[in-house]
């Protein structure tokens, strides 16, 4: 049974005297907002033949932040009283006593909805997720003889934020989130190889990751990329030519270029890209957007966590640097205009400027041509984790799925590969781009000083020249 809708006003915190202390707060100040939150999240793991774990988590609180020029005062409690909100208060106006700043303009109201606000968590009975989980694991032995080993999860959650402005302006947004992950571990001749799929969005479970057609999808390539890795030898090493994959090879995209476009890192002048507005940072025909008005995304955000309306912003237009992406803060001190990209995972944390669903457009090319021309080089088309430094773009990227090509023609799938390079070189490196962009299947998460927000990421089939391959032969 689903709870009544979040409210957070009550007999402890109601809405006018929370007004009143916000007010307070933010006197003087440039900008600010009460912050207010509930979140309940499920999770289901069934393991090797058996439900092994099943959690539920719910929390609720505020957070009150006030800001002046680049200062921030930053509280926030689990407590909706207005006690608790007037001791935030007094730690708040620390940042801004005696700034004598003018209170920025309240982000304009929206009337869409880009997924539903019922909660998927209520809306599916316990038993009908547990029996979908064993359907899995049976289904999935059942394909190959193979396979030793399933785990497979469901997750849910339903984030409900309240954004108070200091004008009394008031904006709501519920956020539903679903997510599949099935695993499995396939065994021949003593050798063990895994693999994984999953994905989801801002939809119900039902209608989703839980039909049959859906988890069976999922199971399957699950099973595909095992049994591809079964068959992998070493992967090589040196500087080749590189094909990328669509769909979730935009996480390169999104670690090596996106972050780098994100305005606090630019302003600070931190970012490769600082001071490149205008020029030519990408080959021609690269373009490159942040989007976060696809409906029923995972990186889809209805309004910021700043009240700003998400947005469809171009970043780099057929290889120019032309935004970043912006919120409040820093889009005042850089003279332009927030774009929706401010963002924080809960109520105990600050916004900053975040992607949503990034991803580069099409070109005019196609998949077989791409690799045909490729003529010795890898080709991924699955990525597990990398890293990424935001100063000067350098990336490393470990392939899930990749296969080397000689001569335009794809060979055995490759073990243990890894992506070296720069995004700005690798911008500019770009040698062709295909007609497939698509996005991925939903499971991207995304890190940035210790907050993790749900982002999404997408490419066509990309060449870049000139990439690092670390493998284990040579």
């Amino acid at each position: 049974m689903a709870d009544a809708p979040f409210d957070p006003f009550s007999d402890t915190l109601e809405k006018q005297a929370a007004l009143t202390r916000l007010r307070a707060a933010t006197d003087g100040a440039d900008d600010g907002e009460l912050f207010l939150e509930r979140r309940r999240s499920e999770a289901l793991v069934f393991d090797d033949g058996r439900l092994k774990t099943a959690s539920f988590d719910a929390a609720q609180g505020f957070g009150l932040r006030a800001v002046s020029g680049e200062a921030v005062g930053y509280a926030h409690s689990s407590e909706l009283s207005d006690a608790a909100l007037a001791r935030a208060g007094e730690t708040v106006r620390l940042a801004v006593t005696g700034q004598g700043g003018v209170l920025a303009d309240t982000p304009q109201a929206t009337n869409r909805r880009l997924y539903t606000d019922a909660d998927p968590i209520a809306g599916t009975e316990f038993g009908v997720k547990v029996e979908t989980l064993r359907e899995i694991d049976d289904f999935a032995r059942a394909l190959d003889s193979r396979v030793i080993q399933v785990s497979a999860t469901i997750a849910a959650s339903h984030q409900e934020v309240v954004i108070l402005r200091p004008d009394g302006h008031l904006v709501s947004d519920d956020r539903p989130m679903t997510r599949l992950n099935v695993s499995v571990i396939v065994e021949q001749n003593g050798r063990r190889e895994s693999g994984s799929a999953g994905g989801g969005g801002r939809y119900l479970l039902e209608g989703g990751v839980l039909d049959r057609a859906d988890w069976e999808a999922k199971t399957r390539e699950a099973l595909r990329i095992a049994l591809v890795n079964l068959d992998a030898e070493p992967a090589p090493a040196g500087v080749m030519d590189v094909v990328l994959g669509p769909g979730w090879p935009g996480i390169l995209l999104h670690e090596a270029i996106g972050h780098g476009l994100e305005g606090d890192f630019n302003r600070k002048g931190e970012s490769a890209f600082a001071g490149l507005m205008g020029q030519q940072i990408a080959a021609k025909g690269v373009t490159v957007l942040d989007d976060g008005t696809i409906p029923d995304r995972r990186g889809s955000i209805t309004v910021d966590d700043e009240g700003t309306p998400s947005g469809k912003n171009t970043l780099i237009e057929d290889g120019v640097l032309v935004g970043y992406m912006q919120d409040r803060q820093n889009a005042r001190l850089m003279g332009v205009t927030p774009t929706g990209n401010g963002r924080r995972e809960s109520y105990a944390h600050a916004p900053m400027p975040r992607m949503t669903n990034t991803y580069m457009l099409g070109g005019d090319a196609t998949r077989e041509d791409i690799v045909a021309d490729l003529k010795d080089g890898i080709y991924a088309v699955g990525f597990g984790g990398g890293q990424v430094d935001i100063t000067n773009g350098k990336f490393v990227f470990s392939c899930t799925e990749a296969y080397r090509v000689r001569n335009g023609k794809v060979g055995a799938p490759v073990k243990g590969a890894t992506l070296i390079g720069d995004g700005a070189t690798a911008l500019k490196q770009i040698r062709a781009l295909g007609n497939d962009m698509a996005l991925d299947p939903g499971m991207g998460n995304c890190g940035k000083q210790g907050q993790w927000v749900p982002v999404g990421v997408g490419q066509p089939t990309v060449m870049i020249g000139g990439l690092t391959v670390g493998g284990s032969a040579a």
